[in-house]
């Protein structure tokens, strides 16, 4: 049986977990939302991924996906599964307390939706540097912004499963 080699096109399903159980991104449809583990409150959220759902197409060795995951795809045939900790520091980084900042609400748009776990992307005067951030905390004064990825300081599990090897 054919063994995928760096250089070939592969088709792949794949979940993805966290330390606890919760699964944060899969190819397989209903693997995430339908059984209440999503990560976060709606599956419309964009980088849920639970909504998703399909295979996924790469070419091992082009850094289309997490450099371990495509490393462990090489010897694999099709319908073989692995394993695969990608650690926090190589996938969204470690938790950066810095990147956690306060802004008085009269710096911040009126109009400006600043609920609790509101996900913004700020941006500075010139209206060119773009920030991605999540509203952590709101007071009537001031309004606490996280920037580190939501997934930051996780370490993160994928098993994953070799469905098909399309070719170079």
């Amino acid at each position: 049986m054919a063994q995928a080699q760096k250089g070939d096109r592969v088709i792949i399903d794949y979940t993805g977990t966290l330390e606890d159980g919760t699964i944060f991104d899969s190819t397989l449809e209903g693997d995430c939302c339908d059984d209440g583990q999503c990560s976060t409150d709606s599956c419309e959220d964009e980088g849920c991924g639970c909504g998703e759902s399909g295979p996924m197409e790469l070419t091992i060795g082009e850094e289309e996906f997490f450099t371990q995951i495509e490393e462990a795809l090489i010897g694999m045939a099709p319908g073989d599964k692995k394993t695969v900790v990608v650690p926090a520091a190589e996938a969204f980084g470690e938790y950066d307390q810095e990147r956690v900042f306060t802004v008085a609400r009269s710096e911040l748009p009126e109009d400006m939706p600043v609920e609790v776990g509101a996900e913004l992307v700020l941006t500075g005067e010139d209206d060119e540097d773009e920030l991605a951030v999540t509203v952590v905390e709101a007071t009537a004064e001031q309004v606490t912004f996280d920037a580190n990825h939501p997934l930051a300081g996780e370490d993160l599990t994928f098993e994953i499963t070799l469905n098909e090897i399309v070719g170079k």
